[in-house]
């Protein structure tokens, strides 16, 4: 969810830019930016798509609409074969400088970190909810049989069973569940690591609610090399052909949403590392958790206390 909400506010922030200081491309360029920060929600989610080749297409969108409206304007807009010679062009002519190859580097080394780490948070849910539900042994049965109620027989309802009968029995029982607690261990100090690298690297808060910045500098490398860019353009897509205008103003809903984003800003990049940082050092608590499982249940509830009568699977004794 924290991760949604940066996603929606980053969007927010880069098609405000464009409503505030491009109005009259606003409209054609807030649909890119939609694309755009929907291929990095399914990016961050699983899906098997490239950074490098949604960073690439965007700019490659762009492109077309601030020629149109920044670079070489007209009382009508570029056709649609133009606008398509101009995506195709524009790695060759560069009109954002070094930024889309920046923004391609920040993307891959803040987006991949971070949907590994969901997708390893996804992982242990998934190995908590399959050892929830683990069938025991007819002979597992047996012995818990046994162990609880063979008292019961000679009158013994008060005796727990003594803590080595009852630790023999449930390590008995819960010997798979104790196979995976190796590969628990490996699983968090895994997390640990991924968490470090997280911090380490650009965030995904710092990057995701920062391009907006990119996109600026970019619209005003494009602006500022206008005269060259034109010529660029004109030796490989020839002179502008034009169509009736249809560029609608700013369309983008500025207030959308804002009773959600409001309760989120840019103090929250520190929050969600503090809260990464929380929840770490919560999941050390349950290292051993699989190893020690028969020890916590007959240490809390099955198991007699130190000192008191007990009984050993045959008669009780202190």
């Amino acid at each position: 969810e924290t991760f949604e909400m940066v996603i929606r506010l980053a969007e927010n922030y880069t098609s405000t830019l464009f409503c505030n200081a491009y109005r009259t491309m606003a409209a054609e360029a807030t649909v890119h930016v939609q694309e755009f920060f929907t291929d990095v929600g399914l990016f961050l989610f699983g899906t098997d798509i490239s950074t490098e080749e949604f960073v690439n297409r965007f700019f490659d969108t762009l492109f077309p609409v601030v020629y149109n409206h920044v670079i070489n304007p007209g009382p009508t807009d570029i056709s649609l074969e133009y606008a398509e010679c101009l995506r195709a062009a524009r790695k060759d002519i560069r009109p954002f400088g070094n930024i889309p190859k920046t923004a391609v580097g920040q993307m891959g080394g803040s987006l991949l970190p971070s949907r590994t780490f969901l997708q390893a948070l996804n992982l242990g849910i998934e190995v908590i909810n399959t050892t929830d539900h683990l069938h025991f042994s007819k002979a597992c049965s047996r012995a818990l049989l046994r162990m609880q109620y063979c008292p019961h027989c000679q009158g013994l309802t008060l005796s727990k069973p003594c803590m080595g009968y009852c630790l023999n029995t449930m390590r008995g029982c819960l010997a798979d569940i104790a196979e995976v607690d190796l590969h628990w261990r490996g699983y968090i100090q895994s997390l640990e690591e991924l968490s470090g690298a997280l911090s380490r690297a650009h965030s995904i808060e710092h990057v995701l609610l920062n391009f907006h910045a990119l996109v600026r500098d970019a619209l005003v490398q494009a602006q500022i090399n206008g005269p060259e860019l034109s010529e660029q353009v004109n030796k490989i897509c020839g002179p502008p052909v034009r169509k009736p205008k249809q560029s609608p103003g700013c369309s983008f809903d500025q207030n959308k949403d804002n009773q959600g984003l409001k309760m989120f800003s840019r103090d929250s990049e520190e929050t969600f590392a503090n809260r990464r940082k929380e929840f770490i050092s919560h999941l050390r608590l349950y290292r051993a958790f699989y190893g020690s499982l028969a020890d916590q249940l007959c240490g809390n509830e099955l198991a007699a206390a130190d000192g008191r009568p007990c009984w050993n699977g045959e008669d009780v004794v202190r």
